[in-house]
């Protein structure tokens, strides 16, 4: 098998499989501005962070509540 025919076939596998993951619709971000930790809201429960009282999570770094950010710009809370 030939270098380009093994690229032909990476790539076709790869775009012709579904994608295991679902479509995740993120809103925005919360972030800690002490620590500077970004985590992406639909990111939240996936990585287990603890919430305050009022459901805010709290960084995994030092523990304050973390402020959600909005990013519309291009539909991605990126």
């Amino acid at each position: 098998m030939g270098i380009v025919s093994t690229i032909q076939d990476a790539l076709t596998t790869e775009s012709a499989s579904p994608s295991t993951e679902p479509e995740s619709k993120s809103t925005g971000a919360y972030w800690c501005d002490d620590c500077d930790v970004r985590v992406r809201d639909v990111d939240v429960e996936p990585e287990g962070l603890d919430r305050d009282d009022e459901g805010t999570p709290e960084c995994p770094d030092c523990g304050s509540a973390m402020r959600f950010e909005r990013s519309h710009a291009d539909g991605c809370a990126c």
